[in-house]
Order: structure tokens, then sequence, then C-alpha cells
């Protein structure tokens, strides 16, 4: 017992060890068990009441615990030193990081998958950031640009290939969990996370809810303003950022630039938030603002 005690001791101080490391490069980090669930446990277990977030300063808030700070890393792992590893959370500034992982089990092959992709839709995953897996996975950190959320998703681009984005975290190297220990691709620990290319972007981001028809209006792109109007609080940007890049690819983006914006701000976002977000998705498929 005593052997592995001071075996978790070590796993312990090598995550916060990693983490601090990750801490320094921007990455917001949070403590992990074994499990690779996050450490700390909720303080509003036996709570009913509505979702915290943090707002209550305690720990045990999951990925929202996530931070860049050390002082409040090393506390995190103080409170939790049962942890063996550590969360990295997506869709956060400076990076804004998508991970694209890369299943080997269950028969699938998701490298394979993610190629034809590629073919199909014209692109290629630069070299970038790629953690391995202890099952043989890898984990591929990409960046998206800081107006658009990408949402997590399991299996939906193709069998064997998750998303985490807004709200996920993915496991950083140097952690250990029950299954074995995860580490960086020889060759690409240093490199900075690359930008994930727009044609896979556009794959990420949700689907359209109204029917397609609509929002393939030759006319005048009646249905993308539609579509940019009926945008909830937490969808307004990616939505205006899917309509933007619809427009911009269909040769509208000039004339819809101005209705789209308009739409953009009777749903909330300020007149400079719904410009940058139609000149990002202008940028992200080869149009000038």
């Amino acid at each position: 017992m005593e052997g592995m005690a001071t075996t978790d001791r070590q796993a312990t101080t090598l995550a916060l060890a990693h983490a601090l490391s990750a801490a320094e490069r921007g990455l917001a980090v949070l403590p992990l068990s074994r499990t690779k669930l996050p450490a700390l446990r909720s303080p509003h277990h036996d709570d009913p009441g509505p979702a915290c977030h943090g707002e209550c300063g305690r720990f045990g808030h999951g990925v929202y615990d996530a931070s860049t700070d050390p002082a409040r890393v090393r506390e995190m792992f103080a409170a939790a030193p049962w942890a063996t590893g550590y969360g990295i959370a997506c869709g956060l500034p400076p990076y804004h990081l998508i991970g694209v992982d890369l299943d080997t089990k269950s028969g699938t092959d998701a490298p394979a998958a993610l190629r034809e992709l590629g073919l199909r839709h014209l692109f290629t995953v630069p070299d970038t950031v790629v953690v391995l897996t202890p099952s043989g996975g890898r984990h591929l950190w990409l960046t998206g640009p800081p107006d658009v959320a990408v949402p997590n998703s399991a299996s939906r681009l193709a069998p064997g290939i998750d998303i985490r984005g807004a709200g996920g975290y993915l496991v950083g190297p140097g952690s250990r969990t029950a299954h074995g220990a995860y580490g960086t691709l020889p060759g690409t620990a240093q490199l900075p996370p690359a930008a994930c290319p727009p044609a896979l972007l556009r794959l990420l981001l949700p689907p359209p809810r109204t029917p397609h028809r609509a929002l393939a209006d030759p006319g005048h792109g009646h249905g993308l303003v539609h579509f940019v109007l009926t945008a909830h609080e937490g969808q307004r940007n990616t939505r205006l950022f899917w309509a933007a890049c619809r427009a911009y690819e269909n040769g509208l983006g000039p004339a819809l630039a101005t209705p789209l914006a308009e739409a953009a701000r009777r749903t909330g976002l300020t007149e400079q938030e719904a410009r940058a977000t139609i000149a990002s998705a202008a940028r992200m498929t080869g149009h000038r603002p």
C-alpha cells in the first residue's frame, strides 16, 4: 500500500508540474482523477438550486474551474491530492482550442476517416500538437476564431472522431489514468496549436435547424437572415458566422453583410461584434470583408 501511495504522490506531483507548464503557455487547466473526470467534487451535489458555473467561488465546477493562474492551479491540486492528471479547457482565449479526438477502438480507423473527409472537403490538417492516448488514439490540437463557439460532439463527423469544443476539455500530456499515460507525439510538443482549416471548421459548426431550401435561397438570402434572427443567446455568434460563410460561398456576401449584421443586432449583438464575425467569415471563405 505504501508503494501505491508513493506512486500516486509522484503522479500528482508530475501532473501538477505539467499543468503549470501548460498554464504558462496560456492553456487553462484543472486537475483530473485516474478516471479522466474532474478530481474535485461539486460543492452543489446535494443542492437542487440553479446551476452554478463557479460564481460561488469554490472549487468543483469541472471545466469552469480551469485557470491559467499558477497560484489557483496549485490550490486546486492541493485540494485534490488524489489527482493524477490534468485537463485543458477548450474554447478559451487566447487559443480557443478545438480538440480532434481520433479513436482507434471498436474497429474504427478515425485517422483514415479524417483523411477521407479532407479529400472530400478539400482540407489538410496542418502540423500541430498531437497527444497520444493510452489506447492508441490521438488528440489533435487546433485553434478556432475567437467569435465562434465550436460545440462538443461524438462521432458526428465520422465514427471514432470526437470533437472537444467550448465547455469541453482534453486530457493533458503527462497525465496518468487508470489505462496508462498520455504523452506528446515526438516533434510536436513545442509546436503552437495550428489554425483549424476553414473547410473543417465549417463541418464542426452545428447544422442549421431551418429547412435547407430556405437557407439556399438563391435570390436575396432571406433564409440566412431568418436563421440569424431566430438565434437564442449562446448561439448568436455561431449562427451569424455560419450564415455569413454560406452567403460568401454563394456570392451573396457583399449584398447580405448589412442585412445579416442588422439581424444579429436585433438578437442582442452589438454592431461591432456582428461586423467582426461577418469579417471573420469572409476571411475564412477566402473573401475580403
